[in-house]
């Protein structure tokens, strides 16, 4: 079959070829593509801090919210495997071009949105664009770097700016919440995505998959239709629906999944290569990704509004109490690279998790008052593990694929990466909703259409709260801010759970897999 190891040829450049060993013209190419990844995270995480301002503008329902911050990554993830095997075939860097076009045009629709339903269609639209970004960035760094030491201090790089991108989001993005309207926080967009078309060009070369075959347009409907109805089944457990209709959805999609398993294997030119996950180090690691982000977002998702509605802390401040774990998690993706160097794979991400889940334990202490240093102090440990942990299973993942498949390889790690994000605030933003409707009593003097409103999510309590007489409206945010925090108790217990399983499979999984033995020259295959 082909693209397995052994037979895979290197991908085609248009330019001279790329020397085994990275020069100055590509680390400036690599500094060029991180930019995308920089972008996606401070989107990612000014959202999150602007859902107050939003809530209060355009009012969405509770179920609006989840799609507002979800829908970027659902639409990401099911277009992902699409999108990665597409840039394999037309060039990994003319599909990051339109990709980056199309994200600055969805950003400013975003920007101008005057409803919630526009702000929804516009994060789809950020999503569909968002898959041509990130598995190019990957691939290109894949083809840029061929010595294996090179291309994990470059990955480590890549990832570091999902860091990056979360520190200057709070900062930036707080300050323009303190001075502006909601959408200005898409409107920063605009000037990096300018600056990825017009240096791309200049500092990389374009690479694809001399002999990629044909392209399977039933795999890429198969791909898309085994995400979709998953998504549509845990939105109808957001909104309280039927059980039995949400499992039944989610059934589909699993069995679509099957069916799309099955085709790749058969076809002589799959969309992705399945037999990769027979690479114990790509499977652990991919499932690793997916299981780390799923409580990760999850907790960007409700310590911005922890601190902002529950604290009563300025979108600024909130922003600096996060920066310091952020900082960490910047210096942790460095320090992954000399861990390696010492540790198997297994014991360096088993400790990074173990550090992680340990944050999380934190957060299932948080006060309703006084809270600061703890969440400092939780965030801090979740960033340093995820860090670590973070440039060795990506490095794991793109040294397990042949370069002409590196597009494919990627769009598989970023998949788990959305996907997991995506899940995250699904579900455990579903069950942080669930708790809190179910704890939030209602206060007396406190009208029920006023509760009705305040149920809706925290941002909902907070507006009906400046409709009533003082005395009712201390009552309802005492109740409001106690059921929230509660909600984020029961979150935080699952996240580490889910954290400490992660690093359990990884620390027996990798066992002995890295370190001393590791490679440290080109020489993947």
């Amino acid at each position: 079959m082909r693209g397995t190891m052994d037979s895979a040829a290197p991908s085609v450049t248009t330019r001279a070829q790329v020397p085994a060993t990275a020069g100055p013209r590509e680390w400036l190419g690599l500094a060029v593509l991180t930019l995308p990844v920089l972008l996606i995270a401070v989107d990612m995480t000014v959202l999150g801090f602007a859902v107050p301002y939003l809530s209060a503008d355009l009012a969405p329902t509770g179920t609006q919210l989840l799609w507002i911050v979800d829908l970027y990554s659902f639409v990401l993830a099911g277009l992902l495997v699409t999108m990665g095997t597409l840039g394999d075939r037309i060039g990994r860097r003319r599909l990051l071009m339109i990709g980056a076009a199309g994200f600055g045009a969805a950003s400013l629709l975003a920007a101008l949105a005057p409803s919630a339903e526009v702000l929804i269609a516009a994060r789809a639209l950020l999503g569909l664009a968002g898959a041509t970004l990130m598995p190019s960035t990957l691939s290109l760094i894949r083809n840029l770097f061929l010595d294996r030491r090179q291309r994990l201090l470059a990955i480590a790089a890549w990832a570091s700016m999902f860091s990056a991108g979360s520190a200057l989001g709070p900062l930036v993005g707080g300050w323009l919440l303190e001075h502006f309207y909601w959408g200005s926080v898409f409107l920063i967009n605009l000037p990096v995505m300018a600056l990825i078309l017009v240096l791309t060009p200049m500092l990389v070369p374009e690479s694809r998959d001399p002999a990629p075959g044909r392209y399977d347009l039933p795999s890429a409907a198969l791909s898309l239709l085994a995400v979709l109805p998953v998504v549509y089944g845990v939105k109808k457990l957001a909104e309280g629906g039927s059980p039995l209709v949400a499992a039944a959805s989610v059934a589909v999609g699993a069995a679509v999944g099957y069916v799309f398993v099955r085709r790749q294997l058969r076809l002589p030119d799959p969309m992705i290569d399945v037999r990769l996950f027979r690479n114990r180090a790509f499977g652990v690691a991919v499932a690793t990704n997916l299981m780390v982000v799923f409580a990760m977002v999850s907790a960007l998702f409700f310590l911005t509004q922890y601190l902002q509605l529950v604290l009563g802390m300025s979108p600024i401040r909130a922003g600096l109490v996060l920066l310091p774990g952020i900082v960490l998690s910047v210096a942790a993706h460095f320090v992954a690279v000399a861990v390696a160097r010492r540790l198997s794979m297994g014991a360096a991400i088993l400790t990074g998790l173990a550090l992680a889940a340990a944050g999380f334990a934190v957060f299932t202490q948080l006060p309703l008052a006084g809270g600061t240093l703890l969440v400092a102090g939780g965030f801090a440990a979740i960033s340093a593990g995820v860090g670590l942990s973070d440039t060795l299973t990506n490095d794991a993942i793109m040294a397990a694929a042949p370069p002409s498949r590196a597009g494919a390889a990627a769009a598989i790690s970023e998949t788990a990466y959305e996907l997991g994000g995506a899940l995250g605030v699904a579900v455990l933003g579903s069950v942080l909703t669930a708790v809190y409707r179910t704890l939030l009593t209602a206060p007396d003097g406190v009208s029920e259409p006023a509760l009705d409103a305040a149920r809706e999510t925290l941002g909902g309590a907070v507006t009906a709260a400046e409709r009533l007489p003082s005395g009712e409206a201390a009552a309802l945010m005492d109740a409001a801010r106690l059921a929230f925090t509660e909600g984020i108790h029961v979150t935080s217990a699952i996240a580490a759970v889910i954290v400490l399983c992660a690093a359990v499979q990884a620390g027996l999984l990798l066992r002995g897999v890295g370190g001393r033995s590791a490679p440290g020259r080109s020489g993947d295959h």
